[in-house]
């Protein structure tokens, strides 16, 4: 039995058989019945050589189509944003392009501080005080908020605005379930969470409210309001975020968020068919030492010299389960180095630049598309860079028709709200152009 694409000699085997007292490797095989063994050989295409692999894969994969092709106006919490070409070049540098784990401060000074930067910046857009290493993604982030703000609050209630992200609210559900936790809808009203329902379900068993803003539906909550109502009951606001959207809107902190999260891939990450991607978690002092995952620490070593170093490890891995803050371990730093070169190549007045252009260029497309007859405005309330829309039309047909065209359509909403059948969401990035957002008018003006 020789396979070319194991290293063993025949030597090797025969050796080895020796050495566990078998005469060939099929006797390794004796315990299992003739009646189960493959008989004959697996009926597969004839072996290609390397060349011939690589070409059979590029093809398969030409039968894709990405954003590269496409111009996408499709969002939903993943996003095409432009990347700058510094992100790559640092990313793919041997001592970053690793799973390590950087647990010891003597040998990893330099990724460390990339992430104490990185928790920094998440700090200062969140409006909070303190910030994590990173999570899983956004869904996992928010499932831990209601972990944290339960076990803070000594409460198992949360209510959950209907408009959250359906992922997210699911990964939340299934946390829930081996937590104990009640998971209360709050139903929207014209497309952000209903204000005198939160009020009339809210009480003092509550542990916290979790809203995303803008959310799922594109449409921008009144989180301070929400906050107070929280607060009056003693409860948390625990507020799901699109980054970007920071860089023209206050800050959550300063609304009265209590924990801030979010998916970060905008900040830097490529759409990557689905993953990796990279949750935050920001929050204020006093939670400090319930936060989960990682934590970056900035200190001084006995010589005074600056250094970092993980802190307040509060995992299984360091103390007895049952105490633990987290069960998140696994590394996101390369995703958290990717937000954290992202942001500090575009800078304060890039970043806002780039908020302040996704927000025009949704407007003058909201403008464009609602003007058409047959496509209206589903919601009265703001929005940032994603908004829903209304079709006389089936979202499906239209998006087969604009994919013909090589426009990447809406989100059919329908496949989430039976009640909003014929919506469609629209993302528009600071990526596309007037031509591409005219473009898109005229091919739904004919398809619709």
């Amino acid at each position: 039995m020789a396979w070319s694409y194991l290293p063993h000699t025949r030597e090797d085997r025969e050796l080895m058989c020796k050495a566990i007292g078998i005469r060939s490797t099929e006797e390794l095989f004796s315990d299992i019945p003739v009646s189960l063994r493959l008989a004959s050989p697996l009926k597969l295409p004839p072996s290609l050589s390397e060349p011939e692999v690589a070409r059979h894969l590029s093809e398969l994969a030409s039968a894709n189509k990405s954003v590269r092709e496409l111009v996408c106006f499709r969002g939903g919490g993943a996003y095409d944003h432009y990347i700058p070409s510094v992100a790559s070049h640092i990313l793919s540098r041997s001592e970053f392009y690793s799973a390590y784990t950087q647990y010891q401060p003597e040998i990893s000074q330099g990724y460390l501080q990339a992430l104490w930067e990185y928790q920094s910046m998440i700090s200062e857009l969140t409006g909070m005080e303190v910030a994590n290493a990173s999570m899983y993604d956004g869904g996992t982030a928010l499932a831990e908020a209601a972990m944290m703000a339960c076990a803070a609050g000594k409460k198992d209630k949360i209510l959950v605005g209907g408009t959250l992200h359906p992922h997210y609210r699911e990964v939340l559900v299934t946390y829930a379930r081996d937590q104990a936790m009640s998971i209360i809808d709050v139903p929207p009203l014209d497309g952000i969470i209903d204000l005198d329902r939160l009020g009339w379900l809210i009480d003092e068993t509550t542990a916290a409210i979790i809203v995303q803003s803008p959310n799922f539906l594109g449409n921008i909550e009144n989180l301070k309001e929400i906050g107070r109502i929280a607060h009056a009951k003693g409860a948390f606001l625990i507020a799901s975020v699109d980054p970007i959207s920071l860089g023209v809107l206050e800050a959550p902190g300063v609304l009265g968020a209590d924990i801030v999260v979010g998916e970060g891939q905008s900040l830097g990450l490529g759409l990557n068919f689905g993953g990796p991607y990279l949750g935050f978690f920001a929050t204020t002092e006093k939670f400090m030492r319930k936060m989960p995952g990682r934590i970056v620490g900035q200190t001084t070593d006995n010589r005074g010299n600056r250094g970092f170093v993980l802190t307040l490890q509060a995992r299984e891995q360091h103390i007895r389960r049952n105490k633990a803050t987290s069960n998140i371990c696994s590394n996101e730093a390369l995703c958290a180095l990717a937000a954290a070169i992202y942001m500090s190549a575009l800078g304060k007045t890039g970043f806002r630049e780039v908020s302040r252009q996704c927000l025009q260029k949704a407007h003058y497309t909201y403008s464009s598309l609602t003007a058409l007859t047959g496509c209206e405005a589903a919601f009265t309330s703001g929005f940032f860079k994603e908004f829903s829309i209304k079709l006389q039309k089936s979202v499906t047909k239209v998006n087969e028709g604009l994919l013909e065209k090589g426009i990447l359509g809406g989100i059919d909403l329908g496949g989430y709200y039976p009640e909003l059948e014929h919506h469609m969401l629209i993302c528009v990035t600071e990526k596309r152009t007037k031509e591409e957002i005219d473009q898109l008018a005229r091919e739904m003006e004919a398809l619709i």
